[in-house]
């Protein structure tokens, strides 16, 4: 099994869209990429710890890529929009991918180059090495299927 990690808004529907993969063995809401240890969702919605709303991504490599993680983490939200998706605005919300190993941080380098010839507009989606991951609260855990519900949308 291998890590990835994403940031790409709401980790809600981040979260639900990654279990919906085959090979994707787990997807965990948290936080990532701040300074802050053991934040919670108070905190990192202050704006002030540095964190991402982010997913963390157990994965069998055998059954599917990093490089199909990637692909679908581009199409599921708006790479161009600074520290924006949707109508959720901050620097939480901002979209990451958080490398655990330099063949990772290639293949990422490389997707956004692909992905930003299939855009009008500039990517700010930065690419930067995993750093500690907080799972956040138990609610927010598969907060779609607990609810019954599909997409934010």
């Amino acid at each position: 099994m291998e890590k990835a990690t994403f940031a790409a808004g709401c980790f809600w529907g981040v979260e639900a869209a990654f279990r919906q993969i085959p090979g994707v063995i787990d997807a965990v809401s948290g936080y990532t990429g701040g300074h802050l240890e053991q934040p919670s969702y108070e905190d990192v919605c202050g704006g002030r710890t540095g964190h991402a709303e982010a997913v963390e991504v157990t994965f069998d490599p055998a059954r599917v890529s990093y490089e199909q993680l990637l692909e679908a983490f581009w199409g599921m939200h708006d790479p161009t929009t600074l520290n924006r998706q949707g109508p959720d605005v901050g620097h939480q919300y901002r979209s990451g991918v958080f490398f655990h190993s330099p063949e990772q941080q290639q293949a990422a380098e490389r997707s956004k180059q692909q992905a930003a010839g299939e855009l009008s507009r500039p990517i700010v989606t930065e690419i930067t090495a995993a750093s500690e991951f907080w799972p956040a609260e138990d609610y927010h855990q598969r907060y779609f299927e607990k609810r019954g519900i599909a997409a934010c949308h």
